[in-house]
């Protein structure tokens, strides 16, 4: 049996939505271990002038447990 959690992490960039999903993406496997997918919760975009000048993403990271008797 599996069980699964899910954790919210925000991510930014200067030049896309994408790319904000990529970077968040990258930072929490190196962190979280059988990472199985994520959700887009919202996007928002911040402005300098009249231009855009971040990207920022907030999402749902889904993420397996280890199971009890693979951990040492």
């Amino acid at each position: 049996m599996s069980v699964a959690r899910n954790t919210e992490i925000s991510a930014t960039s200067s030049q896309s939505f994408e790319d904000a999903i990529k970077q968040g993406l990258e930072r929490a496997t190196r962190t979280l271990r059988n990472v199985k997918g994520a959700w887009i919760k919202e996007q928002e975009v911040e402005l300098e002038g009249n231009q855009v000048s971040t990207y920022k993403v907030t999402m749902i990271v889904t993420f397996v447990l280890d199971d009890q008797s693979d951990v040492s």
